[in-house]
């Protein structure tokens, strides 16, 4: 389709004059921050988030409750399988019921028998999405039994032999075999009894559906040329390599694997491990053989058929780094910043940690879909193509910046100061809830492990290491780390091995801390605390420090007296510093431990000021009293540098959350953001973006949200017209600027154009009139997203067409991103209902976008109330595609209620949750929690808020 023929409709194109002379609407539009420049600092991210989370899965354990009382369950067949044992699989034997010998009622397997090596081979079918297998299995007995119990899900279980390796070699006779649907598992029953230190070995042939879902080994699928290709690819943690073979499925059972993949020679394959050898069929079938790989647990295997091309790199010491992608995006060179950035961190990391990468090769794969960011399989790890895949032509900032860090310390650098915003800010808001949880908690069946693997468990787990590595120091926290990791490598570990390792570190140092017992107050407890810093009155320069735990809805602790009956008490590392308005003194280390203690500080008077959490190391919130507070505030509006970057951002999301809670009052957080025309640097604004926009969701509804915007457009706009927009040199290319530079012109352009500012539309509207004019996309690439979102928004249909018709024709990831988003931005209800069906049920919207669109509209004011209703019209169809996928039915489920906030809506989410809650119930209770705070906080606070802003200087 030209696009000559559908630039123009109705005969009539859009000018510039006609830009000019545009009616602009008062409403903010929605915040659509995209991947361009932040992949940069995304992917850096994603690959430190590959080992933290390996060190936060070991160490900070989840365990099941061993239930031996368990209900008893049927023993269904698994799907259709094992349909030849069903009749006999109906009762169990007089003998063993009464022994209680049924070990397959237990959550955990039965600790009798240890995996040593897997043997597995894979035929795969991508013409009818099926794949047979057969696995080997050699084993060690522990303790005599006649059961062998392994997990399967999904399976067909065909032929099951066990063989003994002792001198009586042979095939072993088998009682009986059964699937046991409750737990997962596919039970052995032997005539006569396995020996303890003997090896066995277990032959198994099965087959099974390539699925087109998330989990196990699924199904995705993309568009090259014209044509729709397929490919195939595991996701197996943390519970789900059951689904792909039979096996061991837990943590603890380690052991070697080799894998053989046989697939028509069109397709490739990978795997952990490199090819070792590749044998061709004369019926055009190849069979690749990878080489054994290190011990390890089965949710680490992993293994994919695609038709993808690669650009290679090679470490130093050998290393072979390959990034798999659609060869489209290779060619245009998409994974090449990833590429390059993955061999320098690759030996940051082996100089930080003091361990050799121990594979031959790390390939990096790039899917179209794929339940989280990423997964750190040990040699392949998979990622969703918008976090890796970087288009020059749209984020050519970004990629251009990569020729500029010359060393892996500078992006570690800065990921340092983007940790506070966009992870320990943003966990923070989810811990606040009374339905939060701890990172270590119990699980009681294999089905609630996925619900442990959210956003609390990986990014508070980030933020207490980074706690912890502050308290210790350096030096030690990386001594105890590399310890730990050579002394537990390629073993088991638990929690507290890690804790003695650090607490040894601390001790070769000369410092007494019992690292165990400062951690498990933040790892076994949910949530963190506030912490109140008050001058006394005396004149002995003291101050008094409390704690408590931190709520958003503090009528939670009396809704659920049994859940906050315990003393919640932390001992946390505060250190605090004060200052006045032309110096601050070296920071303390206070160790609070108790509801309240008194201190002794430094010399203070009436003008100075206490600081606390310094760079906000500390995972716990700040607040002061008021005298206090005014006296920041002041600072901050008179020499701002004098606190750091990390401070000024964390006084601002610490005033803005203290404030939704009811810690202080409203007009605090609008009296610091007054300051902000003087503030230079990213990071305090981008926490205050994240704040505004917050609270514009709950006022965009109200009568005076006018006020609202107004004010915030007042402190926007010193800033807006000082730097202005990007500008173009005569031959269409960017100016280019350095990074800080850039991303905060973008952010300040951005709270312009959300909340209203007449110029800032004006000139978003002026590029895409002349992008649909001219058919050249002029508009700089950082701020695509904003300018695509504003048109959508203020323009008439046509835009909305011109929009979908690029989003249809586009082959850049990150670009497709953006303008799907931007459709969400409309203020035709017509059109967002047709956006939301589209993602449904049309293939040119892919699963995981599918939950960002309904999410962008439900943020969108004209549509939050059709996406509310579209969300439960079509739960039973969202919920049975991501349904195992907690995370992302959890995100979903947020996405879209969080903005609610009236009575008529919290009734409808209660009756909904009656019939529908079932897997998704926590999610379900987190929104219900959030949607009453939101209505509460209204009901509390919406006059005094109004009320300050009619005062207020200029309002």
């Amino acid at each position: 389709m030209g696009f000559e023929d559908t630039n123009m409709r109705n005969g009539r194109a859009l000018s510039d004059q006609w830009a000019d002379s545009v009616v602009v609407r008062p409403r903010a539009t929605e915040q659509h921050i995209t991947l361009h420049k932040r992949l940069v600092l995304g992917f850096a991210i994603s690959i430190l988030t590959l080992i933290i989370v390996t060190v936060i899965a070991i160490t900070l354990s989840v365990s099941f409750e061993r239930c031996a009382a368990e209900s008893s369950g049927t023993l269904a067949g698994n799907g259709s399988s094992n349909k030849s044992s069903q009749s006999r699989d109906r009762s169990i034997s007089h003998r063993e019921s009464e022994d209680g010998q049924q070990p397959w009622r237990h959550l955990r397997l039965p600790a009798t028998l240890r995996p040593r090596h897997y043997d597995l081979r894979l035929s795969v079918y991508m013409d009818n999405f099926t794949f047979s297998g057969e696995v080997n299995i050699e084993f060690e007995c522990v303790n005599s039994t006649k059961f062998i119990v392994l997990h399967t899900d999904r399976l067909e279980v065909n032929k099951v032999q066990v063989y003994s390796d002792s001198k009586k070699t042979g095939v072993m006779r088998i009682h009986r075999r059964f699937y046991h649907q409750p737990n997962q598992v596919y039970v052995i029953a032997l005539h006569r009894e396995m020996k303890p230190l003997r090896t066995y070995k277990i032959n198994i042939t099965f087959e099974a559906q390539i699925e087109n879902e998330l989990l196990g080994f699924f199904r995705s699928s993309y568009m090259l040329y014209g044509e729709r290709r397929y490919l195939a690819v595991t996701q197996f943690s943390p519970t789900h390599a059951r689904k792909a073979f039979p096996c061991f499925d837990e943590p603890i059972y380690k052991a070697t694997f080799r894998v053989s993949l046989r697939h028509e020679s069109s397709y490739q394959s990978l795997s952990n491990m490199p090819v070792e050898a590749s044998t061709s069929d004369e019926d055009a079938w190849v069979t690749n053989h990878f080489s054994r790989t290190p011990r390890m647990s089965t949710y680490y295997l992993a293994w994919a058929v695609c038709n993808f091309t690669y650009r290679e790199a090679v470490t130093d010491n050998g290393v072979v780094i390959r990034l798999y992608a659609r060869p489209d995006a290779i060619q245009s060179g998409s994974g090449d910043y990833a590429l390059h950035i993955t061999k320098r961190l690759l030996q940051f990391y082996q100089d930080y940690f003091q361990v050799k990468y121990s594979l031959p090769k790390l390939d990096l794969l790039a899917v179209p879909k794929h339940p989280y960011a990423a997964m750190e399989n040990w040699g392949l790890s998979v990622f969703v193509e918008q976090k890796i895949l970087l288009d020059p032509d749209v984020s050519s900032f970004s990629y251009q910046m990569e020729l500029t860090m010359v060393v892996v310390h500078e992006i570690c650098h800065q990921e340092k100061q983007r940790f506070l915003t966009d992870v320990l800010h943003e966990v923070m808001l989810l811990d606040g809830l009374a339905h939060s949880h701890p990172i270590s908690q119990q699980v009681f069946k294999a089905t609630d492990i996925d619900r442990v693997f959210d956003w609390i468990a990986y990014k508070k787990g980030a933020a207490l290491i980074r706690m912890l590595a502050n308290v210790m120091g350096q030096q030690a926290f990386q001594r105890g780390l590399n310890d730990y990791l050579v002394t537990h490598m390629y073993r088991n570990a638990a929690r507290d091995d890690l804790w003695n390792k650090f607490s040894e570190a601390m001790q070769r140092e000369g410092k007494d801390i019992n690292i165990t017992e400062v951690m498990d107050r933040w790892t076994l407890q949910m949530g963190y605390p506030v912490v109140t810093i008050s001058k006394n009155d005396s004149l002995d320069n003291t101050v008094t420090i409390s704690q408590e735990h931190f709520v958003y809805d503090t009528d939670a602790k009396i809704r659920n007296p049994e859940l906050f009956n315990k003393s919640f008490q932390w001992q946390i590392p505060l250190t605090l510093t004060v200052g006045n308005s032309s110096h601050i003194s070296t920071e303390n280390t206070i160790w609070v431990s108790n509801r309240t203690e008194t201190h002794r500080v430094g010399h203070m008077d009436g003008e100075t000021w206490l600081l606390g959490n310094i760079n906000q190391t500390g995972y716990f919130r700040v607040n002061y009293d008021l005298h206090n507070w005014r006296l920041l505030i002041q600072q901050l509006m008179t020499n701002p540098t004098i606190i750091s970057v990390g401070n000024r951002a964390g006084l601002i999301d610490d005033v803005f959350n203290l404030a939704r809670a009811g810690y202080l009052p409203q007009n605090i957080p609008l009296q610091i953001i007054s300051y902000l025309s003087q503030e230079s640097e990213l990071l305090p604004w981008h926490a205050a973006s994240r704040a505004l926009y917050q609270l514009d969701k709950l006022l965009d509804r109200t009568e005076d949200h006018s006020l609202f915007s107004d004010y915030v457009l007042k402190q926007v706009a010193p800033k807006y017209h000082k730097m202005g927009w990007p500008t173009t040199s005569s031959d269409g290319s960017f100016a280019q600027a350095a990074y800080q530079s850039q991303e905060l012109q973008r952010e300040v352009i951005m709270l312009a154009c959300s909340f209203g500012n007449k110029h800032c539309h004006r000139q978003a509207v002026s590029l895409i009139s002349d992008w649909i004019s001219s058919n050249k996309n002029r508009i700089p690439p950082n701020v695509r997203d904003i300018v695509y979102c504003t048109g959508v928004s203020l323009m008439d249909e046509d835009v909305w067409e011109f929009i979908w018709m690029k989003f249809h024709s586009s082959t850049a990831v990150s670009e497709k991103k953006i303008l799907l988003e931007a459709l969400t931005c409309s203020d035709n209800i017509y059109l967002l209902n047709r956006l939301l069906n589209l993602s449904l049920s049309s293939d040119m919207v892919p699963d995981q976008d599918v939950i960002d669109v309904i999410i962008h509209v439900a943020r969108n004011p004209l549509g939050r109330h059709l996406a509310w209703r579209y969300f439960r019209e079509k739960w039973d169809i969202l919920n049975s595609r991501y349904e195992e996928a907690l995370f992302m039915n959890s995100k979903l489920i947020s996405g879209v209620t969080e903005f609610l906030n009236t009575e008529t809506e919290m009734n409808e989410l209660k009756e909904f949750i009656l019939t529908c809650g079932g897997a998704a119930a926590p999610a379900f209770a987190r929104a219900l929690e959030i949607i009453q705070a939101n209505i509460k906080w209204l009901a509390l606070f919406e006059h005094q808020f109004y009320q300050w802003l009619r005062k207020a200087p200029g309002g």
